[in-house]
């Protein structure tokens, strides 16, 4: 979001929205990859968590992650949306490998 814009998604359970942080356009030696060559970055900022999932007592388990983390996801484990010219990804929180620090 390049500008501060109300998110109008809510996930459910244990999904979360995020969206993909840009890839660099200018490799170390100077290339400049066209947007053809560039690979779907795995690595996204949190905009916003689900609540989580009842267990079988009903107890509720909370997502890991929270808003403003950056997360590493599987490749092509994310549903992608387009709201109001922004791309976001929806992802469930079993699908994150990590938190980046």
């Amino acid at each position: 979001m390049t500008q501060q814009t109300k998110l109008t998604l809510k996930p459910l359970g244990s999904r979360v929205v995020a969206q993909r942080l840009e890839q660099e356009e200018v490799l170390k030696g100077g290339l400049v990859l066209p947007d053809s060559a560039k690979k779907k970055q795995e690595k996204a900022k949190v905009l916003a968590v689900g609540p989580g999932t009842p267990n079988k007592e009903g107890k509720l388990i909370p997502v890991p992650v929270s808003v403003g983390d950056v997360i590493l996801m599987d490749k092509y484990a994310a549903q992608e949306v387009t709201i109001d010219d922004e791309e976001y990804v929806i992802v469930k929180s079993e699908d994150i490998i990590a938190i980046v620090n």
